[in-house]
């Protein structure tokens, strides 16, 4: 079956609460296509300027007073919010990935030379899955990491194609291009801060960390940023803003807020980049086929770690991936594709 979308039609999957879009109704007749009796209208997303950026805390306080409004809601829907942070595994199947694309990463390989992949946040459970497959894959990597010690026990030692570094996204963008140097092609940001009290921590590492790699990455010209970012960022432009997850991570630092705010950023910045919005991170191996979405389609679901480590290699290699924000999710009913099919079934916006 298909999934009309307001931007393109995709292949359907077993799991249909994948497809509630924005809010709005879906045929329901199992004889005919998903179709969407309403096409969402798409808002503007909240554009930020560089000043705003460079603010270590949130401009205003308002947005965490009136977010606080909307904590009774969780008490009410606490159970829901599970369908979006974890998953049914036995819903799945398959391997999760699609074939192998050994052509189009040799071809980028011998493009790059020596140079080397900068791993942003990688002893975090997404970024060291991100190091080990490139490293299996053939490619030179620098990891950043804030932690020295852990990177020890977290990442390989004896791999002559690996150099770890120290590097705090929060350290500003100076220190950031001393640890990316120029004998990197390419930065995959896969940082992100662990739940707390600290409702700064969100705007320190998914906002301006982000803000600060980039700023280094353009000091040093280099070509490639690739973000892991989050489904659920723009919630409040899809119609989202009373969804258990989306009240969820943003009650505590504004969490998803702090990621728009960066993704805009790298808009702006004139670099060549994909942004990659995964569903729920299960740290289970892939199960489920994978499923990619335009940029504020998608509001419920979940992915393996490994399969978003996957896409954000398959975009650093593709240039059907240039300048495009992508949503992807894992689906037991949805079908196989390629990559570079999927890649270039997303417009650009």
């Amino acid at each position: 079956m298909k999934l009309q979308s307001h931007s393109h039609s995709a292949m359907a999957c077993n799991d249909s609460r994948l497809f509630r879009l924005g809010g709005q109704e879906i045929s329901r007749n199992p004889s005919l296509p998903l179709t969407l009796r309403n096409p969402p209208r798409r808002l503007s997303t909240v554009h930020c300027s560089h000043s705003n950026h460079s603010l270590p805390y949130p401009p205003s306080l308002s947005i965490i007073k009136s977010t606080s409004k909307l904590f009774s809601a969780i008490s009410n829907t606490l159970p829901n919010i599970m369908s979006f942070l974890t998953s049914d595994s036995t819903k799945m199947e398959g391997s999760g990935f699609t074939e192998e694309a050994t052509e189009a990463t040799e071809i980028y390989i011998n493009a790059i030379g020596k140079k080397k992949i900068f791993v942003a946040g990688a002893t975090g459970s997404t970024g060291k899955r991100i190091v080990e497959r490139l490293l299996a894959k053939g490619f030179r990597v620098k990891a950043g990491v804030r932690d020295l010690d852990k990177a020890k026990t977290s990442l390989p030692q004896d791999n002559p194609a690996l150099q770890i570094v120290k590097a705090d996204v929060t350290e500003g963008s100076a220190k950031l291009a001393d640890a990316i140097s120029d004998d990197s092609e390419a930065v995959i940001c896969a940082t992100g801060c662990r739940s707390g009290w600290d409702l700064y921590a969100p705007w320190k590492v998914d906002n301006l960390g982000t803000v600060n790699l980039v700023d280094a990455c353009r000091k040093l010209g280099v070509k490639r940023f690739i973000l892991v970012s989050s489904l659920l960022v723009n919630g409040a432009a899809m119609g989202q803003i009373l969804n258990p997850a989306y009240i969820f991570l943003n009650v505590f630092g504004l969490t998803l807020i702090a990621k728009l705010r960066a993704e805009d950023y790298i808009r702006e910045s004139g670099m060549n980049y994909t942004i990659i919005r995964p569903g729920g991170l299960r740290n289970e191996p892939p199960t489920g086929n994978l499923v990619m979405e335009p940029e504020d389609t998608l509001y419920e679901g979940t992915i393996s770690r490994d399969q978003v480590a996957e896409v954000a290699i398959e975009a650093l290699v593709r240039p059907q991936a240039s300048y495009k924000v992508v949503e992807i999710v894992a689906c037991a009913g949805a079908p196989k594709r390629s990559y570079g099919d999927l890649f270039s079934s997303i417009t650009q916006r």
